[in-house]
């Protein structure tokens, strides 16, 4: 099912707030701990990762900073899993598959458009 952004789920607008946030700042220790501890980030169109572990994680974003904010196009939500459509604000967009444990993210697999 296809959420309107107006009707975005909470997990998922306060996980993009807090990217927001870290990308603003230059700041991402709060946002790894939006993670739990054994969670996995991975990138499919980039050279990066994965990232196994809120450490990892937290080491990832401060090596290689991102420099962009996103904005939410629309959410697909089954259980605990949401699939995010979202733009980059310099341009560009991508998929962000999102699993949950307890409202940290277990796992999140960021997939850039190409083109």
């Amino acid at each position: 099912m296809t959420t309107p952004t107006d009707a975005v789920p909470d997990r998922v607008s306060r996980h993009v707030a807090a990217f927001n946030d870290a990308v603003a700042r230059g700041e991402y220790e709060r946002l790894a701990e939006r993670f739990v501890e054994d969670a996995v980030m991975s990138f499919v169109g980039v050279p990066v990762g994965p990232y196994v572990g809120r450490s990892a994680i937290l080491a990832g974003y401060r090596e290689m900073p991102p420099d962009d904010t996103m904005e939410i196009i629309s959410v697909q939500s089954e259980s605990e899993i949401d699939t995010v459509r979202f733009l980059w604000s310099k341009g560009g967009a991508g998929t962000m598959a999102m699993r949950w444990e307890n409202d940290l993210l277990a796992e999140l697999t960021v997939v850039f458009d190409q083109g």
